[in-house]
């Protein structure tokens, strides 16, 4: 979905299950009917009560989802934090005003033969052929997008089991230098942008360099500033 594709078949695999349990629940026709405002008491009594869900294993449920949509739209930033215990703690934001969706049927028809999982990525069961495109959390300070954050050994481990992939590949990542390093070492081709930030734990929207590495086609960023 981040290129612009809508594959009749894809499988959607993302390390945060809370996520994936939110995509599984509007493919089966989610509907919200929590309480949802932009109120900084009715947010932390959301937030209390999807933490107790979590410490009690219910997070693959309606209730759950609904409860991390809330969250994840009227939370700072938009942010999508939680910490070594698994509970969600980003603070109530700052926003005037919010547009809430309570009703998400209209996904149901797309996302209908799509499969969504939340493994490992060795453990996804690709086809050589797959096409695959892969958005690791930025190579920054912050790591904690899922419990047990995000390392650079994992960047690295992600990356190479990326390159031996027979198919084509597509990989996206601020453009730290070590990652522009570890992706070229490995033998993508690299393209450079200049890409929005529509989410940030600073509130920064400085415009980052992102990297484009892709194996085996041929992609051509709209706001390309270089390539090698």
């Amino acid at each position: 979905m981040a290129l612009g594709l809508k594959p009749g078949r894809a499988l959607l695999n993302d390390i945060n299950p809370h996520l994936i349990n939110f995509y599984e629940q509007v493919q089966l026709g989610l509907t919200v009917t929590i309480e949802m405002a932009n109120d900084e008491q009715l947010f932390y009594a959301h937030r209390d009560r999807l933490n107790r869900m979590i410490k009690h294993g219910e997070i693959h449920t309606q209730s759950a989802a609904q409860l991390f949509y809330f969250l994840n739209r009227t939370c700072f930033n938009g942010l999508c934090r939680f910490n070594q215990s698994g509970e969600f703690n980003v603070p109530f934001g700052t926003y005037k005003k919010i547009n809430y969706v309570s009703d998400f049927h209209q996904y149901q028809k797309l996302f209908a033969s799509w499969e969504f999982t939340s493994a490992d990525l060795e453990a996804l069961p690709l086809d050589r052929d797959d096409f695959i495109y892969a958005d690791p959390p930025y190579d920054v300070e912050f790591t904690t997008y899922s419990a047990g954050g995000f390392s650079w050994e994992d960047q690295v481990r992600a990356a190479e089991l990326l390159a031996t992939h027979t198919g084509p590949v597509v990989l996206s990542n601020q453009a730290t230098p070590r990652i522009v390093s570890l992706y070229k070492k490995l033998g993508f081709k690299l393209s450079y942008l200049e890409a929005p930030r529509r989410i940030s734990c600073t509130g920064d929207r400085t415009a980052a360099r992102e990297v484009l590495a892709v194996k085996g086609l041929e992609i051509e960023p709209r706001n390309k500033s270089s390539a090698s």
